[in-house]
């Protein structure tokens, strides 16, 4: 009874450890070089697995690797061409490869942009994410290819039914394009009230600040989004992205991602990142070791990382 016992207590202790590195956790963990090498395995043992091509194509993603992004995506999509998740991915991935193309090139990728997304939404109408994704794609797209603002009004209008917080920031997207930032600061401020003054929703604010140039109000609304209650941990990268990309307040973006890296990382922020910032905050204050101590840190985590390795040379290290 004993050997069975320890036998038992054995096996559930290998099935937690092999949990826990699954290619998922891994993800979450930034642990992307461990997650892209996990799922190709699982891929050589079930090359029909569409799960594991579409995590897959999130581990290029994270990478900026846009071509092996939409192989994955393309791959998980035509195994399961009814699952509305594999599509959205797939919409992300051409979108990004379009934003990082020639004109010509991103005019052919934007109808596939497209076609991504309106099958996520044909498939899965009630899919917050897929439907936000296909607004955002109406309002920056122009209409030879699909895009166009009445077409993102529509989606608001419906998305005003499912997610008011995520109505009221497409809308003020929409009023940004059309240089109204009186509506747009309203929009924000709506949806702000909406999401019961999420974190999330104080970034979306911080962004519109950093884009209009009101950089006091910026750093306001991220101290308010650093003490709000935090759905996902991402929002402290994103913040402090925004104050490096806006040259303020280093210590404070040092402290938000420090603060991140101990705690729960996720995959759409993976750590690799954060210790490129962090990287990149303290060569500009002149540390030059211990920000390539953290550019070696990304490293290690995803030796890909173009951007890691580039700052590295740069430091000549």
């Amino acid at each position: 009874m004993n050997l069975l016992r320890t036998i038992l207590v054995f096996i559930s202790l290998l099935l937690f450890a092999a949990a826990l590195d699954s290619p998922r956790d891994l993800l979450a963990a930034g642990r992307v070089d461990d997650a892209i090498t996990a799922l190709q395995g699982e891929i050589s043992a079930r090359p029909d697995n569409a799960e594991s091509y579409n995590l897959l194509c999130r581990a290029y993603f994270s990478l900026g690797d846009w071509d092996h992004a939409i192989s994955a995506c393309q791959k998980a999509a035509n195994l399961d061409p009814n699952n509305s998740r594999y599509h959205l991915w797939l919409g992300r991935a051409y979108g990004e490869k379009a934003d990082h193309s020639s004109f010509w090139t991103a005019a052919t990728l934007a109808k596939k942009v497209r076609g991504a997304f309106e099958r996520a939404v044909a498939l899965s109408p009630d899919s917050v994410d897929a439907r936000t994704d296909l607004a955002e794609f109406y309002l920056e797209a122009p209409s030879i290819v699909g895009g166009g603002q009445d077409k993102a009004r529509a989606q608001a209008g419906i998305l005003a039914r499912q997610n008011p917080a995520k109505a009221h920031w497409v809308n003020a997207r929409i009023a940004e394009k059309n240089k109204d930032p009186v509506t747009a600061e309203r929009e924000y401020r709506a949806e702000l009230e909406t999401s019961h003054n999420s974190a999330d929703s104080w970034l979306d604010l911080a962004l519109f600040y950093r884009r209009a140039r009101r950089f006091d109000k910026m750093e306001d609304a991220i101290n308010h989004a650093s003490t709000a209650e935090i759905s996902r941990s991402d929002v402290l990268v994103d913040a402090a992205e925004t104050l490096i990309r806006a040259e303020r307040n280093f210590p404070m973006a040092m402290q938000l991602l420090r603060r991140y890296l101990t705690s729960s990382t996720v995959e759409e922020a993976p750590a690799f990142k954060a210790h490129y910032l962090l990287g990149t905050l303290l060569e500009k204050q002149g540390n030059k070791q211990a920000a390539a101590q953290e550019y070696r840190a990304s490293l290690a985590l995803a030796r890909n990382f173009g951007r890691a390795q580039e700052a590295l040379n740069r430091l000549g290290y």
